[in-house]
């Protein structure tokens, strides 16, 4: 076994306790940058998160408000839009009643038209005609009556109440030229009978 002096096992204790000394201190110094690390590392992610909540902020507030001022644009353009189209709209409305007005004028007449046909009225047959294709003539005009009479469609003018309108009404007809006009009365569109003309 080999043989160490005094001196020299003193000496390496000297050595070893320095060098745990050193080692303590090195193992002090990387707690110290683990730290450091750490807290950078922490600074790091907290700044990170800071700047990422920083710009979503900043965008949610640009898109905010440019949407906004889009918003105003759009309400803006919108309130001259319905400025500008209320007169229309007045217009239509006008036009509207207008039409509301005939549409009731042309009810009245079909309600008194359907009201004619159920009750006995006069009328001055002008003309008869084989087919019933007459061109000029429309069931929608108003005191005519195209009614069919076997073997003819005849084609009468007026809706008179009493005998005496109707007569008189025939008299003018006849001095315009219709000259073969004829009274009759007519009841649910059909006609009852040929009166006499005077």
């Amino acid at each position: 076994m080999p043989f160490i002096e005094e001196s020299d096992l003193l000496e390496l204790h000297k050595d070893i306790d320095k060098a745990q000394i050193i080692n303590e201190r090195l193992l002090d110094q990387i707690k110290f940058k683990n730290k450091e690390l750490k807290s950078s590392k922490i600074q790091r992610n907290v700044l990170a998160g800071v700047t990422t909540l920083f710009l979503i902020g900043t965008l949610a507030i640009t898109s905010f408000t440019a949407g906004l001022s889009r918003s105003n644009t759009y309400d803006n353009q919108n309130l001259l839009v319905s400025i500008d189209s209320l007169d229309a709209v007045k217009t239509r409305i006008d036009n509207l009643q207008q039409k509301n007005e005939e549409l009731s004028l042309v009810k009245e007449f079909y309600l008194a038209k359907m009201f004619l046909e159920k009750e006995k009225i006069y009328s001055v047959q002008v003309k008869s005609f084989v087919d019933n294709n007459l061109t000029l003539a429309s069931e929608s005009l108003t005191n005519t009556m195209f009614v069919k009479t076997n073997p003819f469609y005849s084609y009468s003018l007026g809706n008179f109440e009493t005998l005496e309108e109707a007569r008189s009404f025939r008299y003018q007809l006849v001095k315009m030229g219709f000259e073969d006009a004829f009274v009759a009365s007519y009841q649910d569109g059909k006609r009852i009978k040929i009166e006499d003309p005077y």
